[in-house]
């Protein structure tokens, strides 16, 4: 049997920001402190949002790691992330998502259309009734959409530094929940993955073409 230090889990934490980024004392950044080897997705314009742009930001930053990945997204970033997953840009490496203050659509209708549809990962959505980016019913109808679950942060604004949310440990609560929730289906197919196919009459490993390894 595998264990989590034999195969590729748990997965690297990846933060993906909002227009602007992520400024030192966000939540986003000290999350990142708190996984080993986490990575952050840098934009080339932070102040230019474009579904497609940063969308291939994304892939093009996980492409040059080696995964499986969890994904941990705040407002306009998360659009990218739903949209980018949809288009298929992201691969099999991406193990859960974590959206964080979805912005609206429709105040990004300029970056590019964007459709919200269920997410092949687990998900989870978190909202606020304060938030001026995102009515709480437009948040909800979106995990619904995405088949996110859907958690209710209350009096939460923006859910970024200016709204108070620096060091958050229901975060990384929230990431660790994925992980757990995913753990047992990845480590099964790591698993698979590694058990040598064998020859039921010899026991020996079967190599490409039927042929025994022992023969």
């Amino acid at each position: 049997m595998l264990s989590c230090a034999q195969s590729r889990w748990p997965p690297r934490l990846v933060t993906v920001p909002g227009l602007h980024g992520s400024d030192g004392a966000h939540w986003q950044t000290w999350l990142d402190r708190q996984f080993a080897h986490s990575l952050r997705v840098e934009q080339a314009d932070w102040d230019a949002p474009d579904l497609a742009v940063w969308g291939d930001a994304l892939r093009e930053r996980l492409a040059r790691e080696r995964g499986p990945f969890l994904l941990a997204a705040h407002s306009f970033g998360c659009l990218v992330t739903a949209h980018a997953l949809q288009q298929g840009k992201l691969g099999a490496d991406v193990a859960g998502v974590l959206f964080v203050a979805p912005a609206s659509p429709e105040k990004f209708r300029f970056a590019g259309p964007f459709e919200a549809r269920r997410l092949s990962v687990p998900s989870i959505l978190i909202g606020s009734e304060t938030d001026p980016w995102m009515p709480l019913a437009g948040a909800r109808q979106l995990a619904q959409q995405l088949g996110s679950a859907f958690v209710n942060l209350g009096d939460a604004g923006h859910i970024n530094s200016a709204a108070g949310f620096g060091p958050w440990p229901r975060a990384k609560y929230f990431i660790d929940t994925l992980v757990h929730c995913e753990a047992p289906k990845r480590l099964r197919d790591d698993e698979a993955q590694a058990e040598p196919v064998r020859d039921v009459e010899s026991a020996a490993p079967v190599l490409p073409g039927g042929l025994s390894a022992f023969a």
